[in-house]
């Protein structure tokens, strides 16, 4: 039997931990996304992997992630680019058309958050 001072704890934890997960977008899988981009686009998705191809200069540039199930171009507008080989978490916008250094990256994830 659980004491009221036990409870008392629980119970905000509990709620802490719900609104948490409600708030933090699902995580897809690339081949999913690129099913059906339009279903996502200008949605927030996250998507996490590894990075096998980045260009950037002064804080800005893209990076390409691979999950093992397709590979996805990453705008970093504001956290730099990760190097080859990192693993990483990334949140962001679906958004199409974008031009970095002269090159089109068609289907990209605008970066809105990044994790390790």
């Amino acid at each position: 039997m659980m004491t009221k001072r036990a409870r008392v704890v629980l119970i905000p934890c509990v709620a802490l931990v719900a609104i948490t997960l409600t708030g933090c977008p699902q995580r897809k899988s690339i081949a999913e996304i690129m099913r059906d981009p339009g279903r996502y686009y200008d949605k927030e998705i996250t998507i996490a992997g590894r990075v096998t191809l980045s260009f950037g200069a002064l804080g800005k540039g893209v990076y390409e992630v691979d999950d093992g199930t397709g590979r996805m171009w990453v705008l970093s507008e504001h956290y730099g680019v990760p190097s080859d080989g990192a693993r990483v978490a990334v949140t962001g916008r679906l958004i199409q058309g974008v031009t970095f250094a002269g090159r089109n990256y068609g289907t990209v994830l605008r970066e809105t958050e990044r994790r390790k």
